[in-house]
């Protein structure tokens, strides 16, 4: 019976970063999974659906080449081509991790893992079975796409997002269903295409989570680009036919049905808790996540537990940050908790969104008086250089001390430019530090600079 230090089951980007570091710190590790490596997120998620989305951006850069002074006549899309780099990408990312853990000396155990006591897992792998002993394990199993009664997944007319990236040709129309990251990423993406898009959102806007003048900013982008928005819409049904599929719906003011050739459901995740032995063992759980405390141990000392199984933010970078800890954790060191009022959420579509601490409304509503500084990148001359000036920089001090206490940002690299701010929060700048510190000319990141400076009323180019 192999027997090890620690024993990971899920090797997502939360399970194989909690396998290195364990290796690292010169353990004995095994990482456990049914799939290939690098889970849900490398696999059919976060990488090979930004392969997609950046096919989009090179579309529309062809479309309007003209603006650069450059004239494409004609051209053609290659869809299946298009859909290949993504899957390549991908394949080539899965088998560059396997080699880290072949680098790191881990254990790969392929099959279906599930817990039998506090420090075994049997893993399962078509007819036969093998016990896994370990002192400390770690639950990474992840998450799967939600879904409703009445409106199931049959992988053809009604699809997750999976499947959304494995189509052949892009669909006449398609209606999707929720506006979270997912949905508007899909919705950006479709449209570019050509599909006829229309979203679906039970709030009152879209990216219902983003602050209040982001979530306008990038509808009003979404609606010049000819997708259809619609809000305040609740679907009770979905009906898969043979060519079509019939989405019922409550509006404010009356109830229809609305055809399509697919519906993308994007309604958001759930944990991979059932079946893996959690209530076997007596493992807590709450509305459908694993009970952890701030080191992301569970309520049986040994067993730990990271990523989307622990519940929101679902979030690759949040799964990596807590294998760190857990492993840190579990052999003795003493890891600094993750501070969860700065992690940075990141939507990819165009415009791009880049967030992270309280939106404007929430810091009011915690009590804070608030100075708020903003920034177009209408009035960036990188932006105008490169063409994109949608968006702008949005961001929320204390006004009493200055801190920054949240950080939005909308426009073309706005997931990369987020990344400073995530910083500047750790370290509990003010909006002075900010304003003082020189940006780059010509840069899109000076448009953080200057929304400082116009909190306090001192912005020059605004």
């Amino acid at each position: 019976m192999p027997r090890f230090d620690l024993a990971v089951l899920g090797g997502g980007p939360g399970g194989y970063v909690a396998a290195i570091r364990g290796a690292q710190l010169g353990k004995k590790v095994c990482i456990i999974d049914k799939d290939k490596l690098g889970g849900v997120c490398l696999n059919w998620g976060c990488i090979p659906t930004k392969a997609l989305i950046k096919n989009a951006e090179v579309h529309n850069l062809v479309k309007h080449a003209d603006k650069y002074g450059i004239i494409i006549e004609k051209f053609k899309v290659d869809y299946k081509r298009n859909v290949k780099r993504s899957r390549d990408i991908s394949t080539r990312l899965s088998k560059g991790i396997e080699f880290l853990i072949k680098k790191n000396n881990i254990t790969h155990v392929n099959g279906f893992g599930r817990l039998v006591s506090s420090n075994s897992i049997s893993v399962k792998k078509g007819t036969k079975t093998q016990i896994i002993e370990a002192e400390n394990i770690i639950i990474a199993t992840g998450a799967r796409p939600r879904s409703f009664p009445g409106m199931d997944f049959d992988g053809n007319r009604i699809i997750s997002s999976k499947e959304a990236m494995m189509l052949e040709a892009p669909p006449k129309d398609m209606i999707i269903i929720g506006s979270g990251a997912i949905g508007v990423e899909f919705a950006y993406y479709f449209n570019e295409f050509g599909t006829k898009v229309h979203v679906m959102e039970m709030m009152d806007r879209i990216l219902p989570n983003e602050d209040a003048d982001v979530s306008k900013e990038v509808e009003t982008n979404f609606e010049r680009s000819g997708i259809i928005i619609s809000k305040n819409m609740k679907v009770s049904k979905i009906e898969a036919m043979k060519t079509k599929v019939k989405v019922h719906v409550d509006g404010q003011r009356s109830k229809e049905i609305i055809e399509s050739d697919k519906v993308l459901m994007a309604v958001g995740v759930v944990g991979n808790i059932e079946d893996i032995g959690l209530e076997d063992i007596g493992i807590q759980l709450e509305s459908g996540a694993i009970i952890t405390d701030q080191f992301n141990k569970t309520n049986i000392k040994n067993i730990y537990a990271i990523g989307d199984v622990c519940g929101p933010p679902w979030l690759a970078h949040v799964a990596s940050a807590q294998g760190h800890v857990a492993v840190e954790h579990a052999f003795g060191i003493n890891p600094i908790p993750i501070d969860y009022s700065n992690i940075p959420g990141c939507t990819y579509c165009q415009p791009q969104v880049g967030s992270l601490g309280m939106t404007e409304e929430q810091a009011i509503q915690s009590g804070y008086e608030i100075q708020v500084g903003k920034f177009s990148f209408q009035a960036s001359g990188k932006a105008m250089a490169v063409g994109n000036t949608e968006g702008f920089v949005k961001l929320i001090f204390d006004k009493q001390y200055g801190e920054l206490l949240g950080a939005h940002i909308v426009g073309s690299e706005a997931t990369e430019m987020i990344a400073e701010l995530g910083i500047a929060k750790a370290l509990e700048t003010t909006w002075e530090n900010i304003a003082t510190t020189i940006h780059a000319h010509p840069t899109l990141s000076e448009a953080i600079m200057e929304a400082a400076m116009d909190a306090y009323g001192q912005s020059i180019h605004q």
